[in-house]
């Protein structure tokens, strides 16, 4: 079984002479307690070609001291990372393969980089006895594995926070090391510096080029959603906050993308992919919508007073919610444990590399996707003003839920075209974004509204007051009303946000 730490730490340059200065007389430290010296041994692991590595995330399987088991790290910021721990094994734990899968994909992992460090570990803590931080001198010989032979050895001091502790104190730490000649290291692991010591001495890789044509523009885009959707996969599977909100963000963004810009991306290519799309953000809703109904529900409960709750509603909420979530969490990891969602990485990988561009991709940015971002604002106006023609009801609610759809994609447009077009683009987003937030909190009210009657029903079966349940479909009733009230005014100043074409050049 794996478990979770999150990890905050520093580094810093040393020498085999190195010698810490007095850590007790730093900030807020009362003692300093001598651990003793440990050795020990870590087998890194990667693809050949080193995709882990690529996105700074580090997988090992260490021996000796008080962790050994498998380390799987994934960067959260500077200096911050969450570790993922699983107990040492001889080969690696599923759990753990399950965390790297839309990155290795098919790919082997192997050795690729061999540590071994002489740790020499200094506590620090507080008045109360409490640790606030290690600190630690490792004398550190690395050993290539794969992709040559070569080896490398240095000393660094590595300051680690200890769990639940305030950063700040890092910094006091780092003061103290300062002022006694340490200096922060470059390389931000160890492995990234093992990599660079012994590998193919090559050029060093540069920033991704400026966009500078109509295709540079809205590949740069879709690089970016891609990128997304596989730095998420494990974020979905460790069930952390938002994330599959997010990551069916990036599918929709990259379908958006894929219809505005058909006159850049061939839609031969582009048409059956955006369907593989619309089916992988369709599954994922199936956890995303469930989540957002539950939090919408409870929080109209909590926000009632207690004399108007009659009967055992809590509970029944509790139980319509957890027997609803826990299938709709299963079926998510299923749909990423599954070939499709796999085949979809591939082939987006593979447009990536070889893009379907049209003759418009090679003009300069501004007319061509201006005229895009244009077409997709006209199409929201038709459905607003559609949807407002509509009696209240069904057929409106219907109409107004396929206006969202729409100024999702006239917002994802201006989004993408944003680097290229500027001020009023961004302005564009805001206020697109405004309207999606009005009709999107209505359609919530239209699908909140079928799960109160439901469990209404519930109720009314097993003998229960329904009086609850019937306030909250009334207070969502007047919710969707007062959306509709508001949605001439954000439209209206969506409206005016005009794109102009930007200057070429």
């Amino acid at each position: 079984m794996a478990d979770s730490k999150r990890e905050i730490e520093r580094k810093y340059e040393a020498t085999d002479a190195t010698r810490l200065p007095d850590l007790s007389r730093v900030a807020g430290v009362s003692a300093v307690e001598h651990l003793g010296l440990s050795e020990l041994d870590a087998v890194y692991y990667d693809t050949e070609d080193l995709r882990l590595a690529a996105d700074s995330l580090t997988l090992r399987r260490r021996t000796g001291g008080g962790d050994a088991g498998w380390h799987l790290k994934f960067p959260v910021a500077t200096g911050i990372r969450d570790e993922i721990r699983a107990p040492l094994s001889d080969t690696l734990p599923p759990e753990l393969a399950a965390l790297i899968r839309s990155r290795v994909r098919d790919a082997a992992v192997v050795p690729v980089v061999r540590l071994r460090s002489a740790r020499d570990v200094h506590r620090l803590t507080g008045p109360d006895g409490a640790p606030l931080a290690e600190i630690s001198v490792d004398a550190v010989r690395a050993e290539r594995l794969h992709g040559g032979s070569a080896s490398t050895a240095w000393t660094e001091i590595e300051a680690e926070l200890a769990d639940d502790g305030d950063p700040a104190f890092l910094d006091a730490v780092e003061r103290r090391l300062r002022k006694a000649g340490v200096r922060p290291s470059a390389a931000p692991s160890k492995l990234a510096r093992a990599l660079a010591e012994t590998g193919p001495k090559g050029k060093p890789g540069g920033k991704r080029p400026r966009p500078h044509t109509a295709g540079d523009h809205v590949l740069a885009y879709v690089r970016d959603q891609n990128a997304a959707i596989v730095a998420l996969d494990p974020a979905v599977r460790r069930s952390l906050p938002d994330s599959v909100h997010r990551m069916r963000v990036a599918t929709r963004r990259l379908r958006s993308a894929f219809r505005t810009y058909r006159g850049i991306l061939d839609r031969s290519v582009t048409g059956p992919v955006a369907e593989e799309l619309r089916w992988l953000a369709a599954e994922l809703g199936v956890d995303r919508d469930q989540e957002v109904l539950d939090e919408r529900l409870r929080t109209r409960l909590d926000g009632l007073p207690r004399t108007l709750v009659l009967g055992p509603v809590r509970g029944r909420l509790r139980i319509w919610s957890v027997a609803r979530r826990s299938g709709s969490r299963r079926h998510t990891v299923a749909v990423l444990d599954g070939s499709r969602y796999l085949e979809l990485l591939g082939t987006l990988d593979a447009l990536l590399a070889d893009p379907p561009l049209l003759p418009a991709a090679a003009a300069p940015p501004g007319k061509v996707l201006s005229r895009a971002v244009h077409k997709d604002h006209r199409r929201l106006a038709r459905r607003i003003a559609h949807a407002r023609e509509l009696p209240p009801g069904p057929e409106r609610d219907v109409a107004l839920h396929k206006a969202r759809k729409a100024a999702k994609r006239a917002r994802y447009a201006a989004e993408a075209a944003r680097p290229a077009l500027g001020k009023p683009a961004r302005k564009s987003v805001k206020r697109l974004k405004a309207v999606q937030g009005v009709l999107g909190d209505h359609q919530d009210s239209v699908v909140a509204r079928e799960a109160l009657r439901a469990l209404a029903v519930q109720a009314h079966l097993a003998g229960e007051p329904s009086f609850t349940w019937g306030l909250l479909y009334g207070q969502e009733e007047e919710t969707a009303a007062a959306r509709e009230r508001e949605l001439p005014g954000v439209w209206a100043r969506a409206s005016r946000a005009k794109i102009r074409t930007a200057p070429e050049g």
